[in-house]
């Protein structure tokens, strides 16, 4: 192999590593991980040939067929001796054998352990994929297809000549495209339209008259929402069959298109179970919250309750709303009910707490998102609006017999776009208003407990000895506790603890009015008693992390924020939480992440205003979690953009904040705590921590730009942008709508991102802030580029250069150059454009593989595209690509694959470039609604040069659409482009 003789002990040594072969690509051979030289074309084709027969021995005729055909050179038979020859000497011995006059490959009996090839394996897991979807296991089953094809490398048998490989290659191609379909099919009845939708835009276009591929594709448009597409897609492939062979479509073919034009209710969702036929549905959630096992009394409740539930089957929807002061036990009660009624609801039971009793109520499309994904509905497959979510949560319940259980609602309008609305399916309210106006529900007044349950409920818990030797003390406990479940509860528990303790101590604790409040029979205050009697059990510490850690507003909060506001170490803050975890006053939402009840945070809240002293620590702790969060982040952020200087002029802080192992882990927290972080910036307006808060939003900007949390995070910029206007800080205002250009700029709203960038480069510059300037004139040179005005975005960015390169902030001064460049290249200055977008790239690459060297990547890859050198510009959008998926930057993502389709489409590549629009569609795109037009307008132009002519005029009528909604002026070239289709 390598010139150099081997003796028999080396020989051994590489019989020991297994050979692998590959012929589902260029024809290769390995030995462990060292490639071995398999020769010459025919020297390979002869190694396929014999390969192929999976061990069959080929004589030396046939052979000689299967290289040359019908015109054999003269010396052929000896070329076959000497390409056996060569081969053997590559090969472990024992391999390839002489036999009958002819040759064959024993991969079984290599020495090793056998050999392996890679045609053999996708056989077995083709084979293995066929039973399992005989089994009904389609999850398993698309797997194993998955993993079979990805075994495919390129065009199979590569470069290697002779008929006999042609005509192999053609089989196994022909395999591969079968088994394809097979896995598609099984994608469409696992609900993956949309993902599903990119490649087989692709492969239509590559196999056109394939109607399988075809009837595949007008499946999917139509369970993605895109029936226009979808019938378009078959009047596309009616012209095409009768232009190219005359025919009409098949029957089958003929009559999908009558049941989508019918919009057939069978068409929208999966005809096959997506587990075993052992499972009743294919996803069954088991979301409800585990009953308590000592639950008491509520017996008529319960009955009635139940009842209602039972009549589900044959009622349109049977709806329980379950109203009471907090504390009374509506979700015990609702729970409870829940369990004994499951088998009722065989299709599965799913759960949400709407948080309706805290001051920022889960939002009907957040809860939407989570319940779609628990039914098996994949995330590229849910809508973004409340309407379009609502509308196919419909869709997927119908049919099944689920109960829904909305817990802690806030009032009517929360619930309704979460009910079921189908036979079969019930709905379990429970809330602290009565809702009257929910049309058609079964209205529940839970009220306190009878004496006698109450007192049942405290002996469970505490024990019967304890209780019935002083059964009149108990009984003075559950009247203190105002007979309700939580007060009692919890009084309960913190006895059951201490055995040393006797009920009439609990009861002498109780009948002290100054340990509780003067009335307990209303109002969401009505358990203040109740959480009094455990605050009052706790030690300093303890009282102090209570009553410090409840003044934050967001959610949740994690172990390293919970130990800033305390300004404790991390382990004395873990000691602290845990003992009040224990006691019931805290909840552990997940490991190191801690939260409170929404009544027990009013009630730490309310002790922290009478008993926290001095009077401003209230304050201190509320700056010092800020200020654990603004390091935190801005330590992200220059993770993220190593060398940006804006880190440097943010608000001092005393923290430190948490430090990253990489990138990863920096994204990780930052996505982790969005909300408590944002909740965080809230809070902070109207207070002396405004620009901190300001700086906290603006390092923390990855958020909107990665398409997550975007709302919260434009809601709480304009939240902030009041509260600096009031306050009257041009510097924190200036910053603060300097960070709403940048939110409106993602979502594409360009008229209100000029506006607010105007407001703050008057600020910024009345506060003299260098930094802000800087920032605001690159973004108003972003809003010139989109609105066609070149040359006065060139001034925009060569002002932010020059303040840029003097604050020696050279990443950003990089990117803003990557910037002009798309300025020159709309004055016509494209070789111009090519050299300042290589110049900023250049910079970008000393920081490292940047969110920003992407950018940069993107921009010479626009240019490049516009000075027609594509394969260029493909070679700089691949590599932004890849750095982008790296930093989760999802928008980008999506608006990198658009400018690729754009370069394919130049290329007259219009496959690829349809491909490519799909996904753009999938990820979405930075600029919104208007990008969207874009992406859709490129894609029906790809599509029309495929002779898609139908579907790409759907794809046109949804741009145009999308163009008037916001008056852009792209619509006119868009209403330019509709005029022939509606001609023909």
């Amino acid at each position: 192999m390598d010139g150099v003789p081997r003796v028999p002990e080396q020989w051994e040594a590489e019989e020991s590593v297994a050979l692998r072969f590959s012929v589902l690509g260029p024809v290769r051979a390995w030995r462990g991980a060292q490639a071995l030289p398999t020769g010459s074309p025919q020297q390979r084709a002869l190694l396929a040939a014999l390969l192929l027969r999976e061990g069959r021995t080929a004589t030396a005729g046939e052979l000689i067929d299967a290289l040359w055909g019908d015109d054999p050179p003269s010396q052929a038979l000896a070329a076959v001796r000497t390409y056996a020859s060569r081969l053997r000497k590559i090969l472990s011995p024992g391999v390839l054998v002489s036999e009958s006059g002819g040759y064959a490959i024993r991969l079984s009996d290599n020495a090793g352990g056998g050999g392996t090839l890679d045609l053999a394996l996708a056989q077995e897991l083709a084979a293995d994929a066929e039973k399992a979807k005989s089994r009904g296991d389609l999850c398993h089953a698309r797997a194993l297809l998955s993993k079979m094809l990805s075994l495919w490398d390129g065009e199979v048998l590569a470069s290697v000549p002779g008929p006999y490989a042609e005509t192999q290659r053609t089989r196994l191609q022909e395999w591969k495209l079968q088994l394809t379909e097979s896995r598609l099919d099984m994608d469409l009845e696992q609900g993956c339209h949309a993902e599903a939708v990119s490649e087989l835009t692709a492969l239509t276009a590559a196999h056109p008259l394939r109607e399988r591929l075809r009837a595949l594709l007008m499946l999917a448009l139509y369970r993605s929402g895109r029936q226009a597409e979808a019938l378009a897609a078959y009047a596309d492939t009616r012209r095409l069959l009768a232009d190219e062979l005359g025919v009409d479509p098949s029957p089958d073919l003929q009559e999908l298109q009558q049941r989508i034009l019918q919009a057939d209710p069978g068409l929208a969702e999966p005809s096959a179970p997506l587990a075993p036929e052992t499972a009743a549905t294919p996803v069954r959630p088991a979301q409800l919250p585990a009953t308590v096992p000592d639950f008491t009394g509520r017996s008529s409740f319960v009955s009635e309750l139940c009842e209602v539930l039972a009549s589900a089957e044959g009622r349109v929807m049977a709806v329980s709303a379950l109203a009471g002061i907090g504390g009374v036990g509506k979700t015990t009660l609702a729970v409870h009910v829940a369990h004994r009624s499951r088998v009722a609801f065989p299709d599965g039971q799913l759960y949400v707490d709407l948080q309706g009793a805290g001051a920022r109520a889960a939002a009907p499309e957040a809860v939407l998102g989570a319940f779609l994904r628990a039914l098996g509905t994949p995330d590229s497959s849910i809508p973004d609006s409340l309407e379009e979510r609502a509308a196919l949560y419909r869709s997927v319940l119908d049919g099944r017999r689920v109960l829904v259980l909305l817990d802690n609602a806030r009032d009517a309008a929360q619930v309704r776009p979460l009910l079921p609305g189908t036979e079969g399916c019930a709905a379990l309210v429970t809330s602290r208003v009565r809702m009257v106006d929910l049309a058609g529900a079964h209205l529940v007044d839970l009220d306190v407990m009878s004496p006698e349950e109450a007192l049942q409920l405290f002996t469970k818990i505490v024990g019967t000895e304890r209780v019935e030797s002083e059964r009149q003390s108990a009984l003075d406990v559950v009247a203190a506790c105002g007979f309700l479940p939580l007060a009692i509860r919890i009084a309960a528990s913190r006895l059951a603890a201490r055995r040393t303790w006797t009920v009439s101590v609990l009861a002498a604790k109780l009948a002290d009015e100054r340990r509780r409040l003067d009335e307990l029979q209303a109002g969401d205050l009505a358990v203040k008693a109740t959480f009094e009697l455990g605050y009052g059990q706790l030690e300093s510490a303890q009282a102090r992390a209570f009553r410090l850690l409840g003044l934050a507003d967001g959610p949740d909060l994690s172990l390293a924020a919970a130990a800033a506001v305390l300004d404790l170490p991390v382990e004395d803050t873990e000691e602290l939480l845990e003992s009040l975890v224990d006691t019931s006053l805290l909840e552990s939402a997940a490991p190191g992440r801690y939260r409170y009840h929404d009544l027990v945070r009013l009630y730490a809240r309310a002790c922290a205003e009478r008993d926290e002293q001095p009077p401003g620590e209230r304050a201190a702790a509320m700056s010092r979690l800020l200020d654990f969060y603004l390091a935190t982040a801005a330590g992200v952020y220059a993770i993220e953009r190593p060398g940006d200087r804006l880190v440097d002029h943010l608000e001092t802080t005393q923290h430190p904040g948490l430090t990253f192992s990489g990138g990863s882990a920096a994204l990780d927290w930052l996505y982790t705590e969005a909300a408590p972080l944002l909740a965080c910036v809230r809070q902070s307006a109207g207070t002396d921590l405004l620009r901190r808060a300001v700086d906290l939003l603006w390092a923390a900007k990855d958020l909107t730009e990665s398409g997550a949390n975007s709302h919260q995070y434009e809601t709480t910029a304009r939240a902030m942008c009041d509260a600096t206007r009031a306050a009257g800080d041009d510097r924190a205002e200036g910053r603060a709508r300097t960070v709403l250009t940048d939110v409106l700029l993602v979502s594409g709203r360009i008229q209100q991102a000029e506006d607010e960038a105007r407001r703050a480069m008057a600020l910024a510059g009345a506060a003299q802030d260098a930094t802000a300037i800087s920032w605001v004139a690159n973004n108003r040179g972003l809003i010139c580029l989109h609105q066609s005005r070149h040359a006065d975005g060139k001034e925009f960015f060569d002002q932010a250069i020059e303040l840029l390169r003097s604050a020696g902030n050279r990443p950003f001064e990089a990117t803003s150059l990557c910037n002009l460049s798309r300025a020159h290249l709309g004055m016509g200055n494209v070789s111009k454009a090519v050299e300042i977008a290589q110049r900023g790239v250049s910079i970008h690459a000393e920081f490292g593989r940047t969110v920003r060297l992407a950018n940069g990547h993107y921009a010479v890859g626009i240019a490049l595209h516009m000075a027609e050198r594509h394969s260029e510009a493909l070679g700089h959008f691949s590599e932004a690509l890849g750095i982008l998926g790296d930093h989760r930057q999802r928008l980008w993502e999506g608006t990198t694959h658009f400018r690729i389709a754009e370069v394919h489409l130049a290329a007259h590549r219009p496959a690829q470039a349809a491909q490519h629009a799909e996904q753009a569609l999938a990820l979405r795109c930075i600029g919104g609604d208007r990008m969207r037009g874009n992406v859709l307008t490129l894609l029906g132009r790809a599509l029309s040069v495929l002779g898609q002519v139908d579907r790409a005029t759907a794809c046109w009528r949804e741009a145009l659409n999308l163009y008037e909604q916001s008056g852009a002026k792209e619509a006119a070239e868009v209403r330019a482009l509709l005029r022939p289709a509606a001609a023909a």
